[in-house]
């Protein structure tokens, strides 16, 4: 019986009403994202502020979660634990990261009605926003609430209450998407929001220890963390592979993308100081700092 003595809600209903709820979030952000992108481009010409390859970017996260929550990815979710984590790292691993690289901030506000654009520049620019948008705070902020994210929802209790309730499933998807969109929007935003290359890169594997430690603990522990009726047909088998999904793939992409970060940062240097980054020409003489108080 539900809490009015009426008969209880189907499940099967739930997840339906779910999937159109999220299906219509999704549609109202990207006609947001597009009016914006149409009245940049309007004014700036195509490809104007907002390179046509960030658009695209966006556009591909917000099908991949879709197909992610909706898709045969799903389906085999239901199976294993093996699937769900699966699910959890192509929301964190692929679709965050094009929504981040979409550079949505600006298209966004200028979808939005002036009076709102006007609230939002100056909520921009008041105190605690620009206190928020230190490098160091912004770093901290960003990889914590990931760090945040994925442990509690991994957690037994948490995890569990997400797989016996739609509303909180989609809650758990929604989370993990917002924190991975939030992490690699200062690495793979437009560049004047950026952090400086030293706090991404602190940022990135600062965030992979707490993720590596947690696939850690579910590949090496003994015995099944979680009941068995959640796990496959062989509960510690499937533990195993699902800690290895969340730890392999998740240090992979975050030593490939510091590395990118850190090229990006010496091509950068290489740009506007060449004689300090690049190699003397043989045979060249390499000048030598005149050092104070050497005979």
């Amino acid at each position: 019986m539900s809490a009015n003595g009426g008969p209880p809600a189907d499940p099967s209903v739930l997840a339906g009403l779910l999937a159109i709820l999220l299906a219509a979030a999704v549609a109202l952000l990207a006609a947001g994202y597009g009016r914006g992108v149409h009245e940049l481009w309007a004014r700036r010409g195509a490809g104007g502020v907002l390179p046509g390859w960030r658009v695209a970017a966006f556009a591909g996260g917000l099908v991949i979660a879709l197909a992610v929550q909706n898709g045969p990815a799903a389906g085999f979710a239901e199976r294993s634990f093996t699937g769900h984590m699966t699910q959890h790292m192509v929301l964190m691993l692929v679709a965050g990261p094009l929504l981040a690289a979409g550079g949505a901030g600006l298209p966004l506000t200028l979808a939005c009605p002036v009076p709102l654009r006007r609230r939002l520049a100056r909520l921009r620019t008041s105190p605690p926003a620009r206190w928020l948008r230190r490098p160091t705070i912004a770093a901290f902020v960003a990889g914590g609430g990931q760090t945040l994210v994925l442990w509690f929802w991994h957690l037994p209790g948490p995890y569990l209450a997400a797989l016996e309730q739609p509303a909180l499933h989609a809650l758990e998807h929604a989370c993990f998407l917002g924190a991975a969109w939030l992490l690699w929007a200062p690495v793979l935003g437009v560049a004047r929001h950026r952090l400086p290359t030293p706090a991404a890169m602190l940022l990135l594997v600062g965030t992979m220890l707490p993720a590596s430690a947690l696939g850690a603990v579910l590949t090496f522990a003994p015995q099944p963390v979680y009941p068995l009726r959640v796990l496959g047909p062989d509960p510690l088998a499937d533990q195993q592979l699902a800690g290895l999904l969340m730890w392999a793939p998740m240090d992979v992409a975050v030593l490939i993308a510091t590395l990118a970060v850190f090229l990006r940062w010496l091509l950068k240097l290489q740009g506007q100081r060449p004689d300090r980054v690049t190699s003397p020409e043989p045979g060249g003489m390499v000048p030598v700092a005149r050092t104070e108080g050497v005979g």
